[in-house]
């Protein structure tokens, strides 16, 4: 009995949590682990990442990887420590952090989740590598700020970009990514731990077919009536309305006393508008008693349609690599804290014993820095005005 009251509780257990990924970059060898996309572009066009915890942190050995070289490609692969396959009827969870120390104008800074396996091309990754998800901010411009979810749908091998924007940050400071996509067919992205979307892929995501389509079969009646108004039979047009002038003489005006009719010509008035004039005419408009409104193409059930339970299968086939592939007019961005998990708890736990320990004093060193800066531009505009007022006195004493 103790053993099959043992085996009941054990088949009801949670299964334990998979952490795929992780990445902190707090050590020389992340060099080892990731490989840089040496074959995607000419070397003149990819830029270098450099190791730093950047110019403001909250922990100045807690490093982190950074573009740094201005109009570049990034391209940045690493292996998952195991194989995430969708087929497992798992959550996938993705969460990493993004810091725009360069206050980004145009460029990228999401991840990329892959397939590709021992197949993997590392060298050669870039913008044509197939992915499963792609991930995280992308800004270009004042109007195109959005936080990029873009799943593959294995029935149509395509990816798909969710249909509404989600908003993302802008400002320098260091802000957590997290994108959860479940097995019930749901998805949720939170920015610093704190949901910004969140609802069903059927809604979200073209996966399938409408529900409903226009039934085939049916149109509008030739006699169906939808304009809701018509002339009125019994307005006619009033006798001579046509030849009233749009512009006659200027009643009011007289020929000048110095006009001399041999040497000037016949004086005319010069033209005014004819406040008799009403423009072209047209019958009065009255309600139409044939109205029925606008017509309404019958819907049917879409023969096509069927409901996917397995819409949230990214992986299905398996998702072996992570990878960074970008583009950045003005570079700066700093990446770290990457997981790849399928429970949000994981992922949360990481997150407080990373994003959240150091964000504090992160802001703190932040605003020492900016009223620092604040505080040498108000200088240099004191000593600038002071300089203008010299110059105006020695100007005043060469007059005199």
């Amino acid at each position: 009995m103790k053993f099959s009251i043992i085996a009941a509780a054990l088949a009801v257990a949670p299964a334990a949590a998979e952490i795929y990924f992780k990445e902190q970059f707090n050590d020389e060898e992340w060099k080892d682990r990731w490989t840089e996309s040496s074959d995607w572009k000419p070397k003149s066009e990819m830029g270098k990442w450099k190791h730093t915890a950047g110019e403001w942190y909250g922990d100045k050995d807690d490093k982190g990887i950074q573009t740094s070289e201005d109009a570049r490609f990034y391209g940045l692969s690493a292996p998952l420590s195991k194989t995430f396959n969708s087929s497992d009827g798992k959550d996938l969870v993705i969460q990493y952090s993004v810091k725009h120390e360069q206050d980004l104008d145009c460029g990228g800074a999401y991840l990329k989740l892959l397939p590709g396996g021992d197949k993997f091309n590392s060298a050669k990754f870039g913008g044509d590598t197939p992915y499963s998800v792609m991930f995280g901010p992308d800004i270009c411009g004042s109007s195109n700020k959005r936080t990029h979810v873009i799943l593959h749908y294995d029935k149509k091998d395509e990816n798909f970009l969710i249909n509404k924007d989600v908003p993302t940050e802008t400002d320098k400071l260091t802000h957590l990514y997290t994108l959860i996509v479940r097995t019930d067919n749901t998805f949720e992205v939170l920015v610093d731990n704190k949901s910004v979307r969140s609802g069903k892929l059927e809604d979200e995501f073209d996966f399938l077919p409408d529900k409903e389509i226009k039934d085939p079969n049916e149109s509008k009646p030739a006699d169906w009536v939808d304009e809701p108004e018509m002339d009125d039979p019994n307005d006619v047009k009033p006798e001579g309305y046509d030849d009233i002038p749009s512009e006659i003489p200027d009643p009011d005006a007289s020929k000048p006393d110095d006009w001399d009719d041999e040497d000037d010509g016949e004086w005319e008035p010069p033209m005014v508008d004819n406040p008799e004039y009403k423009g072209p005419w047209s019958p009065n408009r009255i309600s139409n008693p044939d109205y029925k409104g606008p017509w309404v193409h019958p819907m049917i059930p879409n023969p096509e349609y069927a409901y996917d339970e397995k819409m949230y299968s990214v992986c299905t086939d398996g998702c072996t690599h992570l990878g960074f592939e970008l583009w950045q007019v003005k570079t700066g961005t700093l990446f770290d804290d990457i997981i790849v998990t399928d429970s949000l708890e994981e992922a949360q736990k990481f997150a407080e014993e990373t994003f959240f320990k150091k964000k504090d004093d992160e802001a703190e060193m932040f605003e020492e820095k900016e009223e620092a800066k604040r505080e040498e531009q108000r200088k240099a505009a004191e000593e600038a005005a002071g300089d203008m007022d010299e110059d105006y006195l020695d100007e005043l004493d060469d007059e005199f």
